[in-house]
């Protein structure tokens, strides 16, 4: 028979701490989310001005979805972003290996080169990219699509893949290299020994990788405002577009999709990355016991 305890209540001292540091976390909370949670609650709005409540309505979704152009735009970041996370992943897991496994000159150097595309402001790179596809290596518009957009497909995938290397690099942190060298003992070649061990190991993060990678690539506006043609647009472009001429609840009901979709993508990303830890901190204890 087990005695309950009972939980002693908060001195005084150490309450009058800690209301501070949460109404400082309400106010945070509210500051972030607030015009987004706006934003969504308006896009219901039966109104034009979209200012005042004027009652519950979906019609401005059934616009949006019957808006042509806008299905178009949406199309052509589906598309981008498809090519560009398939690109990435590729691109990114072969650098985190890479900078894992072999030890050469100019690694830091290297490493360091990877995080430029992280944290260099967009702005920058976008007028990068304009000077790059412009004068370096002109891209034709007349190709037909989807290689129409290779231009931003590359411009993405240069921001991209750096992601994707972190949140590798990260899993094979905890792989126990015994197992890759016992494979090659059974007879495995260093191909084999790659794909049937290390693959399956950093699987959890390549699915994050990508789905963070596909997050990226779908919401980019301003790199993708500065590679894309005259005949290219995009679903953030496009979105931006329509902003210009006055803020309406289609437009919110467009951003509130756009919304959506990104939020569950990242709600995905982050659960596999939380899954891939786990599994690693398993392994670690499994590797400390033995």
């Amino acid at each position: 028979m087990t005695a309950s305890v009972k939980k002693t209540p908060p001195a005084p001292l150490e309450y009058f701490r800690r209301w501070p540091l949460r109404a400082w976390m309400v106010v945070v909370t509210v500051f972030l989310y607030g015009p987004l949670l706006s934003l969504m609650v308006f896009s219901f709005n039966d109104s034009k001005a979209n200012v005042v409540w004027r009652g519950f309505t979906l019609k401005y979704y059934e616009k949006a979805f019957n808006n042509s152009s806008l299905i178009e735009a949406f199309g052509n970041s589906l598309t981008i972003a498809f090519f560009s996370t398939l690109i990435s992943v590729v691109v990114g897991a072969m650098a985190a290996i890479v900078l894992w496994r072999f030890r050469f000159a100019g690694k830091s150097l290297f490493n360091a080169g990877l995080a430029i595309p992280i944290v260099v402001p967009e702005i920058c790179m976008g007028v990068g990219m304009l000077v790059f596809f412009a004068k370096v290596m002109p891209w034709p518009q007349d190709l037909p699509w989807p290689l129409n957009l290779g231009a931003i497909i590359i411009a993405h995938v240069s921001f991209s893949f750096p992601f994707v290397a972190v949140v590798v690099r990260a899993r094979l942190a905890s792989f126990n290299r015994e197992q890759e060298e016992a494979a090659k003992d059974l007879g495995a070649s260093d191909f084999r020994a790659l794909m049937d061990v290390v693959v399956p190991h950093v699987q959890p993060s390549l699915i994050a990788g990508a789905l963070l990678a596909f997050t990226l690539s779908l919401d980019d506006f301003v790199i993708t405002f500065f590679t894309a043609g005259p005949d290219t647009v995009t679903f953030p472009v496009k979105v931006y577009s329509m902003v210009r001429f006055s803020v309406t609840p289609e437009v919110n009901a467009a951003s509130t999709i756009l919304i959506v979709v990104t939020v569950l993508l990242t709600f995905l990303a982050l659960k596999f990355q939380g899954s891939s830890a786990l599994t690693a901190g398993h392994d670690g204890g499994a590797a400390e016991k033995k």
